[in-house]
Formats: C-alpha cells, sequence, structure tokens
C-alpha cells in the first residue's frame, strides 16, 4: 500500500506514467496537491471531468489502445484525483487521505504494468531463442515472453540451438539454461562464440548455479548476463529490454 503523508512538498514520483503527485501547502482542513503529467494525461478539476470525454482522459501517449483495462484504470484515477480535489473543497480531509492513497496505489499499479508492458510497434521486432530442456518451464517462460511482446522460437538444448542459429536469422537474445543434456550451456556458448557469423549476439544465462561452478565467463567471451533461478518474469523481460537498447545505441 502506497502512503503520502501530509506534510508539505512530499511527493511521489511515478516515471514511467511521467506523473508526479505533491503536498504544496496545508492550512487548516485544506491542502493544496499538485499533479504534474504529461500534456498527454488529462488532470481536470471535478466539475470539469464530468464534463470530459472520459475515453479522452486516459488516452496518455504510447499507451496501446486495444489495452482496454490499462485504459479504464488510467480513467478511474483521473477521476480519483477529480474526487480528492472535491473532497479538499469541501473540508473532507480525512475521506480526501482516503482517496488520495487509492489514487496512487492505482497509479503505482499502472507504473508496474507500464515498468514491462510491450513498446507500441515493438512486438514484432524482439525475437528471443529459448533453450530449456525442461519442457513445462519451456513452454511457462516462452508463454510468459510472448505476451510481454517477444516472437519466441524454443529448443530443448543447446545441440538444437546451434543447429536452430545456423539455419535462422539470428534472435535479438538467445536465453541459455546451463544445465542440459546431450549439449549444456557452457559448451553452447563456447561454440557460439568461437563463430565469427554469431558475433554480438546476446546470450543470456538463466540457471540456478552461478557463472563459476559452470566455468562460464560474464563478458565478451561468454554471457552477456546471468539471471538466477528461481526467475522473477518480470525482472526478466525488463532487464532483457533494458540491455538491447544499451546494446543498440
Amino acid at each position: 500500500m502506497l502512503v503520502l503523508s501530509r506534510r508539505e512538498n512530499d511527493k511521489i514520483m511515478f516515471p514511467h506514467l511521467g506523473i508526479t503527485v505533491e503536498i504544496l501547502r496545508i492550512a487548516g482542513r485544506s491542502v493544496r496537491l499538485g499533479v504534474q503529467a504529461p500534456a498527454s494525461v488529462r488532470v481536470l478539476r471535478h466539475e470539469l471531468a464530468q464534463e470530459a470525454d472520459l475515453e479522452s482522459l486516459a488516452r496518455p501517449e504510447g499507451l496501446p489502445m486495444s489495452n482496454h483495462r490499462l485504459r479504464n484504470r488510467l480513467n478511474n484515477a483521473a477521476i480519483g484525483l477529480a474526487l480528492v480535489q472535491k473532497q479538499l473543497e469541501l473540508g473532507r480531509s480525512s475521506d480526501a487521505d482516503a482517496t488520495l492513497e487509492r489514487v496512487l496505489a492505482e497509479f503505482q499499479s499502472l507504473e508496474d504494468d507500464l515498468s514491462t508492458a510491450p513498446v507500441a510497434g515493438e512486438r514484432d521486432e524482439r525475437r528471443a531463442l529459448l533453450v530449456e530442456d525442461d519442457a513445462n518451464e519451456r513452454e511457462l517462460l516462452a508463454g510468459f515472453l510472448q505476451l510481454s511482446g517477444f516472437q519466441v522460437d524454443r529448443v530443448a538444448d543447446g545441440s538444437d540451438a546451434l543447429d536452430y542459429l545456423a539455419e535462422h536469422e539470428q534472435p535479438d537474445v538467445v536465453l541459455l539454461d546451463m544445465q542440459m543434456p546431450r549439449c549444456d550451456g557452457p559448451t553452447t556458448i563456447h561454440q557460439i562464440r568461437q563463430n565469427p557469423a554469431f558475433a554480438g549476439l546476446r546470450v543470456f544465462a538463466v540457471s540456478g548455479r552461478v557463472p563459476a561452478d559452470m566455468g562460464v565467463a560474464v563478458g565478451p567471451a561468454g554471457v552477456d548476463r546471468w539471471f538466477r533461478k528461481p526467475l522473477n518474469p518480470q525482472a526478466l523481460v525488463k532487464e532483457i529490454r533494458r540491455d538491447l537498447q544499451l546494446a543498440a545505441g
């Protein structure tokens, strides 16, 4: 739960939404609330919000218009801010505190979603090769990556991964398990780094072991990143995007 204490200059920021909520001034039962938001996010007083097109309140730039749930939640937050303002005008500070708490929780939930949501137009651009011998884990992780905006191909071990790379367009990232039958992770990464055709290929280890246990370096001669199991899928997707953006920049 998010709680904003009622002290002047208290501030909460939501960087992915571009929104900052701040307590500007307290005078008796009246609180002056400041909301900074990009031009694409409309913040209105209560009486204006009643007359506004509610759909337009929930249309921030870059937010996929097909995501009806996200639009509705942003709309709820906008209405909540208007309600806070009205409650403050009427001196109902306790009610305003409770409403503000709910609005901030809604903003935080949106912030968390947008931090891992696919950027508009990205769905058909990022391709991942998932190399995992556990069929259940392979399908579950592939499903999460696909819903996060990636195209995903999957294979069961390093030997199949090397065959795939030789026969297909190079993916943006390879997610590579380390302990597999037939051809394990260290062997696979050695073959990839020895082949000039795979120069620049991003390879991320996904393993319950640590690099020292597997004899694999983290760096240009080995894997680019190392993610420990059990995975946090949302954090994995966020870090993959960040790494690919840095590599492209």
